[in-house]
């Protein structure tokens, strides 16, 4: 009765502290504003199924897609072997589900085996694309540190869950060949059926019970520690994959979104009397982001999702021709920024919640630490970006990183009156003469002209 006394303390202590991360992780995202998010329902479900389940943007590149297959398939199949370990965590039984599926219990192990085999040649491959062959992308200026080690991990993380599984498995296997107690036979499995009695043939009785324990141990300990790891993870795409690929705009791609308040004031200014009279506001517009309060919460959503892969970077026009800009980076800056005031919420000082924080940085929680988005993306990067889209036509999982830089732009330009000194003249001459370029004639001169 040892076993399921201390499997229920883990698995309580585990799942505690996870839902305390995973509750971090969501009061960060709904930092930003609202915005409303509808549409097809059909084809939203298209997206989840196809891009989030079916991993289809992951086949532009097909060979690492082959290997990321591998892994993807393998993690969705164990969580059945995973149901299993914690039925037989809380029971004390072993291998519950064996008797009761007979055959099938057999085909299901075996299939599941075949595909961990083939994730543990793809967990290698990987490994060696990081740090052998140095795959460009892996090795930009924002991956140096923790993000480059965080890959490595999880990777190494993921051998140590292949490793658990079938030392447990291939232990079994021979304990049941030697009609050892509460092993009972579960038929030939494809891998731990050859690979027990070759690694393991030898042993004694005592000492397989063991190493099948400790397989059993291992691999339901790194799953903890992975459940746990992944709110700090870039790994945590895992799971908001799914949502935020069913949130993604249907729009199309090359839409830029309107501001309400300046769609009313260009109105006004072309027809006066077609306008729509309403009264002034009372406080004071805000254009644009500068901070994770001003984006919308589907924005932070995006950062969080971001895997790294490097692909939309790997295809901005603006990186390839040496500029500053990143739109992984800027991803990246979006996440860390959300986890930063995060941390700081939690800690209440009350140095982050003065009584007048001033108008640029208020927001509804009062927050306020004389930082802002700019102080992790400069000027320089929004400013190279040619608003091509081809960073998230590359993205895998529907992340939009150019929505984010056109509103650091808007609010630059709009909110500060700044930008780089060559479009200021532009939008000075279009907010005075509606016309792109600078010239003494009204814009519509020509048509009295021709009159």
């Amino acid at each position: 009765m040892l076993q399921p006394i201390l499997f229920a303390i883990v698995s309580i202590v585990a799942f505690g502290f996870a839902w305390r991360q995973y509750s971090r992780v969501r009061r960060n995202i709904l930092l930003g504003k609202d915005e409303a998010i509808g549409g097809n329902a059909a084809a939203r479900w298209r997206n989840v199924l196809l891009i989030a389940f079916g991993q289809q943007k992951m086949f532009k590149r097909w060979i690492p897609a082959t290997f990321h297959l591998f892994i993807y398939v393998a993690f969705l199949l164990t969580q059945i072997e995973l149901i299993e370990i914690f039925a037989d965590g809380f029971s004390g039984s072993h291998r519950a589900f064996a008797a009761p599926l007979g055959g099938f219990y057999t085909f299901v192990i075996s299939f599941i085996e075949v595909l961990s085999m083939l994730a543990f040649v793809a967990t290698f491959v990987f490994l060696a694309r990081r740090n052998l062959l140095k795959v460009p992308r892996f090795h930009k200026p924002e991956m140096k540190g923790w993000p480059f080690r965080d890959g490595n991990l999880i990777l190494l993380g993921e051998i140590l869950l292949l490793v658990g599984i079938f030392s447990m498995n291939s232990a079994g296997t021979v304990l049941q060949s030697m009609g050892a107690e509460h092993y009972h036979p579960t038929g030939f499995f494809a891998v731990s059926g050859w690979l027990g009695p070759a690694m393991f043939g030898g042993m004694s009785e005592g000492s397989l019970a063991i190493l099948e324990r400790f397989g059993w141990w291992l691999h339901i300990l790194v799953v903890f520690g992975f459940l746990n790891y992944l709110p700090i993870s870039k790994h945590l795409h895992l799971l908001l994959a799914f949502p935020n690929t069913w949130y993604a705009r249907l729009t199309p791609k090359g839409q830029v979104s309107n501001m309400p308040d300046i769609q009313r004031e260009v109105a006004s200014m072309l027809n006066p009397e077609a306008a729509p009279q309403e009264p002034a506001a009372e406080t004071v517009l805000a254009f644009g982001a500068n901070d994770v309060f001003s984006l919308s919460w589907k924005n932070i959503l995006d950062a969080y999702t971001c895997t790294e892969c490097g692909r939309c970077t790997s295809e901005c026009p603006a990186n390839l021709t040496g500029k500053k800009l990143s739109p992984r980076k800027i991803m990246m800056d979006v996440r860390d920024r959300a986890e930063e005031i995060g941390k700081n919420l939690d800690s209440k000082d009350p140095k982050y919640f003065p009584e007048n924080a001033g108008t640029p940085m208020l927001n509804r929680l009062g927050y306020h630490d004389e930082k802002s988005l700019f102080d992790r993306i400069s000027r320089e990067e929004i400013h190279a970006c040619t608003t091509c889209n081809a960073c998230v036509e590359a993205c895998p999982v529907l992340i939009n990183p150019l929505d984010i830089i056109l509103q650091l732009r808007r609010y630059e330009i709009l909110m500060e009156s700044a930008g780089p000194s060559g479009w200021l003249p532009l939008f000075n001459s279009m907010e005075n003469s509606q016309s792109a370029w600078a010239m003494s004639v009204e814009r519509d001169a020509w048509k009295r002209e021709g009159g």
